[in-house]
């Protein structure tokens, strides 16, 4: 579907106030983009609240970066969502956040690549880590380059998240789900048990995504650590007590009190 640039503004300044509303962002974090035509992006602009914009504040770019009409500056980090687009021929639209569960992973340097949540692995794969690169630099755009191409989501390291899609509705979608699937991932490492999808089902799923998705959704690339899957690791951090049929999980104390009964019952 093809928007008009009124229908892209308002989607915008929308968007921007459903991820302000949602705590993805704060201050003035954040930036949303769509592509106009081949010569031409719109884009929020530096320094300013995501959930306090009118239309009138949003910004024309040129494929360089520079400002081709608006009465606000260019975002410093233009040069991320232009990576995007040069990349992703597919790709309409792009939303950058700071969604605090997705990004906790981000700062302790944790790729959210683990075959958790069907839906997760049928949307994205995974969702890679990239290296650090400061904001506003080259340094962030070579650090997303490598995973641009494979994936629609990226985590980047101590600092946000990234997302991308053929249009502005799917782009945010995606972040929700980055953040929801974050909190999930959370939730089974306090309770200290992961049940991960097996290869084979992996699989299966990664083959949907065109069925689900349409012709032209780009192949998922696959590899031994993105998604892990069962046959790649185990459950980490297992709850004492927890037992799988094979193995049964106790704390260290536990441990240590039946190796002394042991001791002392050999000594009787």
């Amino acid at each position: 579907m093809t928007y008009t640039e009124d229908e892209l503004r308002r989607q915008i300044v929308e968007i921007g106030c459903w991820v302000h509303q949602r705590g993805f962002v704060s201050g003035y974090d954040g930036n949303i983009s769509s592509r106009l035509d081949n010569r031409r992006i719109l884009s929020t602009p530096t320094a300013i609240c995501k959930g306090m914009m009118a239309v009138d504040d949003l910004v024309i770019c040129d494929y360089d970066g520079k400002k081709v009409s608006g009465r606000r500056n260019v975002t410093s980090e233009i040069a991320m969502h232009l990576l995007v687009y040069r990349r992703r021929p597919d790709v309409q639209a792009v939303v950058h956040c700071h969604p605090p569960t997705a990004t906790g992973y981000a700062a302790a340097g944790i790729p959210l690549n683990k075959a958790l949540i069907s839906e997760v692995v049928l949307s994205f794969g995974c969702i890679p880590l990239a290296a650090y690169g400061t904001p506003g630099t080259p340094a962030l755009s070579e650090a997303l380059l490598p995973l641009v191409g494979s994936y629609d989501a990226i985590l980047m390291a101590n600092h946000g998240v990234v997302t991308y899609a053929p249009d502005l509705l799917r782009a945010y979608y995606k972040m929700e789900t980055v953040e929801h699937f974050a909190k999930v991932s959370l939730v089974t490492e306090l309770l200290g048990r992961q049940v991960l999808l097996s290869d084979a089902e992996v699989d299966k799923l990664l083959t949907a995504r065109a069925s689900y998705f349409g012709p032209g959704t780009p192949a998922v690339s696959r590899s031994t650590t993105c998604p892990v899957t069962e046959g790649t690791t185990a459950p980490e951090s297992p709850v004492p007590g927890a037992h799988d049929g094979q193995h049964f999980w106790v704390s260290r104390a536990e441990l240590e009190a039946m190796v002394a009964e042991a001791i002392e019952q050999k000594g009787k």
